[in-house]
């Protein structure tokens, strides 16, 4: 009987490398293009024999890349907003769920309800309304325009860092919905008693929350965090609608075109043709997915293990 599997095993085994292996090539190809055009000249995209290797390896187009997107000031900016507000998310979040995991009020399935509906509703949906608020101070301008013309400005939060505090103060972030039933789902599986034990000590719910279950809960705070910093790094639409000028990375690569043609030849209606302006393109997006991906290496042990213990797979 095992010599008549030995043919069945064998072709299976070349099935499974053949498919592994060109799944994984359309996973990495955007990464492997990404990396090629980054390192060749405006030359090589024209040439057709130039397919994966550059003829021609240069750092210009990262280094004009570079000047372009002004990375220093946009990665503070990036830095301050995105990291900031990612930080700010997880705590908001791991409270939310662990109210949710632990605790029995009333409305709790209505309240979950509408965690779930962050998960579904797109966030284009809620772009204006936020807008609205944002611009006329939850509906306090016009009074206070009444009452103190001269503050009045302090009440428009537009292309300030608040519109993207405040919503993930309040658990209302992007992506919050996924954060708060991912620490629920964590949270659930924790023994009861290490709480009771925690009660009988004399703790209160949050110094048990504090003291007893945060630091059981490190892979999952992780997990959190790099999803929460991936989907605040990439995000474009958000950022667009409080923000008018080029303020993080993601905007940046947004008006990248224009950028260029006004930095480098000082004329933003200057003729390049599309296949050339790739080299540039694909540079800022490497410039941009590089702290991302040394991120994700560091922390990648965390991250399976938040996954898994949040019951996610299997």
């Amino acid at each position: 009987m095992t010599e008549k599997r030995k043919p069945t095993g064998i072709a299976w085994s070349i099935g499974r490398f053949l498919i592994l292996s060109g799944l994984s090539f359309i996973i990495l190809y955007p990464l492997i293009y990404m990396i090629s055009c980054a390192f060749r000249t405006r030359a090589d995209m024209n040439d057709p024999t130039v397919m994966w290797i550059p003829r021609h390896l240069t750092l210009d187009i990262l280094r004009e890349t570079w000047q372009a997107m002004d990375i220093p000031t946009t990665m503070g900016n990036t830095l301050l907003l995105n990291i900031g507000c990612s930080l700010v998310q997880v705590v908001t979040c791991a409270f939310t769920g662990y109210g949710f995991a632990r605790f029995r009020f009333r409305g709790k399935g209505l309240l979950f309800g509408l965690v779930i509906m962050q998960i579904l509703v797109p966030s284009q949906v809620l772009a204006t309304p936020q807008y609205m608020e944002f611009r006329y101070g939850f509906g306090l301008l016009p009074l206070v325009k009444r009452i103190a013309p001269e503050a009045a400005s302090l009440f428009n939060l537009i292309d300030t860092p608040m519109t993207m505090y405040l919503p993930a103060i309040t658990g209302n972030g992007i992506r919050a919905g996924l954060m708060i039933f991912l620490f629920r789902q964590f949270f659930r599986g924790l023994p009861r008693e290490l709480e009771d034990a925690a009660y009988l000590d004399g703790c209160g719910p949050l110094r048990t929350f504090l003291q007893v279950m945060v630091p059981l809960s490190t892979s999952s705070f992780l997990t959190v965090f790099l999803f929460s910093v991936v989907w605040y790094w990439n995000d474009f639409y958000v950022s667009s609608t409080f923000f008018t000028s080029n303020a993080t990375l993601a905007l940046m690569l947004k008006n990248l075109s224009t950028r260029l043609s006004l930095v480098l030849w000082g004329n933003a209606n200057v003729d390049i043709s599309p296949r050339e302006q790739i080299i540039w393109m694909e540079a800022g997006c490497l410039i941009a997915v590089t702290p991302l991906l040394l991120l994700y290496v560091c922390l990648q042990k965390y991250f399976t293990e938040g996954i898994e213990r949040a019951g996610l797979v299997g």
